[in-house]
């Protein structure tokens, strides 16, 4: 019998998350030099780590050989001391996509429901398949999270209704006005999760915080891996009232976060110098982009956050062709988006290779 007849049917039925493409692979598979690729498909800082967290890590590499702090207390301290909660508030993540698994481990089963967006960030999707439970997608339309109707499609088994802000890969993000009305019409026996990622991309950000503060079935969840340039670490957060708090950490494994981890993500706190500069570059690069699409009467997605959605035609053929020429962007048919492909921000130099190698892609495209 293959070992596959054992396993459960919806994990074997799985379709496996796919990062974006990594340049020492791009580089192996085509013959390129690495320090020619560009690599603009998976949301990464284009300026690198933040350089206080660099410091901070190499001192800390020192003590590798002992345990971290599996509480994290300094590095939960300083986030709620920050946003103005207690540490019980504060819950830690290898990456705040373990704490989507908390979250499933603690809610989901068969008889439970996960509510998202049409075009939300897939492993919504895979941990809900994971955990047996049902995957109920709502349509956003013109890419925008539609939480009326969110909130509409919500029954007695739902659990858990995710909303990305911005969300990933649309790059739009929902209102006050229109979060505030979701969680009037909340349940009891339901947690919205407010996946805020890209939030300190955004120049008028909403505040999700008032309702943890209120009490409320509400967490929001934030990562040192974007603005802080830390995406290598796996290092993020959630914030929640602390009943609900309490029920993740009793989910999380012992040591998830390590102590190099922390630490990096504890300086960067507070490098603030870091933090404008990415968000100048980016505040540029969506210019240059959103610019030269229109001029080209290219169809695009206006973005908040650190990348662009452009619709090209063929998004898979896109991808390939660009990556041919050493530029890796993201195709979107995962995301049932298959015309279309995501652009990272990155520094000038890459936009406009990006830019550059795309123009010639499509005008290839035109003429077969």
């Amino acid at each position: 019998m293959p070992i596959s007849d054992a396993a459960n049917s919806f994990v074997c039925d799985l379709v496996a998350y796919e990062p974006g493409k990594p340049i020492e692979e791009t580089a192996r598979e085509l013959g390129l030099d690495p320090s020619a690729i560009v690599k603009v498909a998976s949301n990464e800082n284009p300026l690198g780590p933040s350089p206080l967290a660099k410091e901070a890590m190499r001192k800390a590499i020192e003590q590798s050989h002992i345990y971290p702090d599996g509480g994290g207390y300094k590095l939960r301290s300083a986030i709620a001391g920050k946003l103005g909660f207690d540490i019980e508030n504060i819950i830690l993540g290898n990456g705040s996509n373990e704490i989507i698994e908390f979250l499933c481990h603690t809610f989901l089963n068969r008889d439970a429901e996960l509510i998202a967006a049409k075009h939300a960030f897939v492993v919504y999707k895979l941990m809900a398949t994971l955990f047996g439970a049902k995957y109920v997608e709502v349509d956003d339309p013109d890419f925008i999270h539609d939480l009326e109707a969110m909130a509409d499609a919500i029954t007695q088994n739902t659990r858990l209704v995710f909303i990305a802000n911005p969300n990933n890969p649309t790059g739009t993000q929902v209102t006050q006005e229109a979060i505030d009305n979701f969680i009037d019409r909340l349940p009891d026996h339901v947690v919205a999760v407010f996946d805020e990622a890209y939030f300190e991309f955004l120049d008028t950000p909403p505040d999700v915080l008032k309702h943890v503060r209120a009490g409320k079935n509400v967490i929001v969840l934030r990562t040192c891996s974007k603005i802080h340039g830390l995406a290598a670490l796996r290092i993020g957060y959630g914030v929640a009232p602390k009943p609900l708090s309490d029920l993740l950490q009793k989910a999380r494994q012992p040591f998830n976060t390590n102590a190099i981890a922390q630490a990096g993500a504890l300086a960067a706190l507070d490098d603030t110098d870091h933090i404008e500069k990415t968000r100048a570059i980016n505040r540029q690069g969506l210019e240059f982009y959103e610019k030269a699409f229109a001029q080209r009467g290219i169809n695009f997605v206006p973005s908040v956050a650190n990348f662009i959605l452009v619709e090209v035609g063929d998004g898979d053929l896109v991808f390939k062709e660009m990556l041919k020429q050493g530029v890796i962007v993201r195709a979107m048919r995962g995301y049932k988006l298959p015309g279309w492909v995501r652009i990272s921000i990155g520094t000038s130099a890459e936009n406009h290779r990006a830019l550059e190698v795309l123009d010639h892609v499509l005008a290839i495209s035109a003429t077969n």
